[in-house]
């Protein structure tokens, strides 16, 4: 009778053994069903943070003024009137070039023109935006070019009878356009600023 007993009175211990797993694999199983599946994390990208431009007024001793950005440093070549704005944390230039204008204003344009367009092979957009300030005499274009291209803009200011400027940003880098973004953007202000700021003399 004893040992009837034990055996009986062993079955319900063994079903709660059985319960008890049952259970701890179910609760494993709905715990691993709502986690969320290990996603890495994108690479970060550089934010890249420029000072605020300071403008200062450039007067040469050529027939023009403007302003522009106190963070470039300015250099002069051989030829009078055609000076280099480089911006040291940009890693950029923007190359400036005076000629008169001696009944060639037609050619002058076409010309600047042409060197824009030449970058069509790897520009895949190219946005041109003018600029007229009859009081002041100030007519310009100025061109965006999009893609992996040697120049990021190009632009013309003149007067249309005896003075035009001639322009251009070149990088010290390997043209990529996502991670140029902002400094061209930084840099497109400081053009902008000096078109609309030209005096001619």
């Amino acid at each position: 009778m004893k040992i009837k007993s034990l055996a009986y009175n062993s079955l319900p211990l063994k079903g709660k053994y059985f319960s008890l797993i049952t259970g701890m694999l179910i609760l494993c199983i709905f715990e691993s069903c709502s986690k969320d599946e290990a996603i890495p994390k994108p690479a970060g990208q550089v934010r890249l943070e420029y000072p605020e431009p300071n403008y200062v007024l450039f007067r040469p001793n050529c027939p023009f003024e403007f302003e522009f950005s106190g963070q470039a440093k300015v250099s002069t070549k051989k030829n009078n009137c055609w000076y280099d704005f480089y911006y040291p944390r940009l890693k950029g230039t923007v190359y400036i070039t005076y000629l008169p204008v001696n009944g060639n204003l037609v050619s002058l344009i076409k010309e600047s023109q042409k060197l824009v367009y030449e970058h069509t092979i790897k520009a895949n957009s190219i946005k041109a935006k003018s600029f007229a300030y009859p009081e002041k005499k100030v007519y310009g274009s100025l061109y965006h070019l999009g893609g992996e291209t040697a120049s990021n803009m190009q632009f013309y200011i003149t007067d249309s009878t005896r003075h035009f400027i001639t322009g251009n940003v070149y990088f010290k880098t390997q043209p990529k356009p996502d991670s140029l973004r902002p400094a061209v953007e930084y840099i497109e202000k400081d053009i902008v600023r000096m078109i609309e700021t030209t005096i001619w003399k």
